[in-house]
């Protein structure tokens, strides 16, 4: 099972990308851990990754695109991956697009968490009082007008995707509103509709 979760920040893909995990045994693919993965393997690929972030710049697309592609020819892989937080923009999608071709493979589906901003924003928050209230360190992206400016940038560069995918016939929408545990329960549904289409 290969698939895509999209959503705006905040609206709970983590959360469910964890369950999937556990209940699929395949591995969630974040860019952030594949990149510090790939860091301190010191392969070829994450050389080059640690050279750009060294001197302070973005990681480009094409380093991205590397680090996935090194990451998907993994063992653990060979069942399926959930890819969140990438592709981030339609010329990332192409690049995934292309790997997997490149692979004899394909994405099982995409799934849009739909949210709504204004709730949004109360998530983020409830969840900086909550880690307050616990004692635990607040996100430093659990900050209202940080959270608003990730949105925009979600909104200008990711969101774009829904209608890429639609277009492919894999997007599927679960209402990212709704409780977790009903949540799981829609993916879960959409997941077994993707496998018997398969």
């Amino acid at each position: 099972m290969r698939l895509i979760l999209l959503g705006p920040p905040g609206a709970g893909k983590g959360t469910q990308a964890q369950r999937l995990v556990e209940k699929h045994g395949i591995p969630q693919l974040s860019t952030g851990d594949m990149l510090r993965a790939a860091v301190q393997a010191g392969s070829e690929v994450g050389k080059r990754a640690k050279a750009v972030m060294d001197a302070g710049e973005l990681v480009s697309d094409a380093i991205v695109n590397a680090i996935v592609a090194e990451r998907i020819d993994q063992a653990d892989c060979a069942k399926g991956f959930i890819l969140d937080g990438y592709p981030r923009t339609l010329v990332q999608a192409d690049a995934v697009e292309s790997m997997l071709s490149q692979r004899g493979i394909g994405l099982d589906t995409v799934i849009e968490l739909v949210v709504d901003d204004r709730a949004l924003v109360g998530r983020i928050v409830k969840r900086a009082e909550d880690a307050k209230s616990a004692g635990q360190p607040v996100r430093k992206d659990d900050n209202p007008a940080v959270f608003e400016e990730r949105l925009r940038e979600y909104y200008k560069k990711t969101a774009p995707l829904t209608g890429y995918y639609y277009a492919k016939g894999k997007l599927k929408t679960v209402d990212g509103m709704a409780s977790i545990d009903a949540v799981t329960a829609e993916i879960e549904a959409v997941l077994a509709a993707a496998t018997r289409a398969r």
